[in-house]
């Protein structure tokens, strides 16, 4: 069932970026464990998810990625924002850019995740997340919005 009058909702992804490479994270291939609204499944995704109410951009980037890969982020840099638009749903997702961090990756949601990888910004993967694509996009082509 649709809403009736259906709202934007709002997101965040974390490139993390270690000596020339971003770390992705490999979407489960089964729709109802890859926890995405905009149909991700056995996609590779950065770190990141939805804002929760009272909490600022910043914050949840942070959190997201604490959560997902146990690493603890130190600075932050917006680097991009961004509409997804799919027939059934509409977010916002500002990027942001981290290569100050501590910690390793490690799955901590294995049911949604199941791998992390870091890959060469010139060798990604064919089947990117579309907010991650669009992260990615905006930041080599030093574009901040993108619709």
């Amino acid at each position: 069932m649709s809403d009736i009058n259906p709202k934007p909702g709002i997101g965040v992804g974390v490139m993390v970026f270690r000596e020339g490479r971003v770390l992705l994270g490999r979407r489960n291939d089964d729709p109802a464990k890859a926890s995405s609204e905009l149909h991700g499944e056995g996609t590779w995704t950065m770190p990141g998810g939805k804002l929760d109410f009272g909490e600022t951009l910043k914050e949840a980037a942070l959190r997201e990625a604490k959560e997902e890969t146990g690493i603890i982020l130190k600075k932050l840099e917006l680097i991009s924002v961004a509409d997804e638009i799919i027939p059934d749903k509409h977010f916002v997702t500002a990027g942001f850019i981290s290569e100050d961090f501590s910690g390793e990756p490690r799955v901590m949601e294995p049911e949604e995740i199941v791998e992390w990888r870091w890959f060469d910004l010139d060798n990604l993967p064919e089947k990117v997340y579309p907010p991650s694509a669009k992260i990615l996009k905006n930041y080599l082509g030093r574009i901040v919005y993108r619709s």
